[in-house]
């Protein structure tokens, strides 16, 4: 269902492109949101989305009342008039030769209080179908402190899939689930051996991708 929020905090472009793609996304998609009021507005926090189509990060992040970070590929950032303006709209860079760095840098992002929308199904679905969730956002979460709020994107792949040369305007409803603090996984993985805190990551990733899973529109 539309929801009405006022977004905080954001920079003076990030709030013009905000309302942009929201409003064009509102008219083109009939973009609709289900859950907003379960987005924290303030300190860190991890969006955990299904992943289907490059609309995904701008159609979560128009919806969410507050600056969010996108992951983008390093080599983005080299590039004139884009890459300056990627990086001011708060773009994560990540060389996935380097998960690392790459995982510092997410890291940074959240200990500085920020949000940022992750996909732990670590690719794009060819079919838009959910894939098996990969360790790398169990990882993330155990090594944070933020919440994580499960999101589930739908239409979006049918609108835009791996397929498509050009976005169709087929509806697109997202849903944000209730957050999730895994308290008693990051207690354990304080304390825990190698192999059971690798298990651990996967654990994480698994069930994130299963409350994800369990989201959809409201009828």
């Amino acid at each position: 269902m539309k929801t009405r929020i006022r977004p905080t905090g954001m920079r003076t472009v990030y709030r013009l492109a905000w309302h942009l793609v929201r409003g064009l996304s509102r008219i083109y998609f009939r973009l609709e949101d289900v859950g907003v009021a379960n987005i924290p507005l303030q300190g860190p926090v991890i969006f955990a989305a299904n992943h289907v189509s490059f609309l995904d990060p701008p159609l979560i992040g128009c919806l969410v009342p507050r600056t969010v970070s996108f992951l983008a590929r390093h080599s983005l950032f080299e590039v004139p008039l884009f890459g300056p303006l990627i990086r001011y709209l708060h773009a994560v860079p990540v060389d996935r030769e380097s998960g690392a760095a790459g995982l510092r840098a997410i890291l940074n992002r959240l200990h500085e209080g920020a949000g940022i929308i992750l996909f732990p199904e670590g690719t794009r679905s060819p079919d838009g179908n959910l894939l098996p969730a990969k360790p790398g956002v169990g990882m993330t979460v155990l090594k944070s402190t933020a919440p994580v709020v499960p999101v589930r994107i739908c239409g979006s792949f049918e609108a835009f899939g791996r397929t498509h040369w050009f976005p169709r305007p087929c509806k697109v409803v997202v849903c944000f689930g209730t957050a999730d603090g895994f308290e008693d996984e990051r207690a354990e993985a304080a304390t825990c051996d190698k192999p059971r805190l690798k298990a651990l990551y996967q654990e994480v990733s698994d069930r994130l991708m299963a409350r994800v899973g369990a989201l959809h529109p409201e009828p």
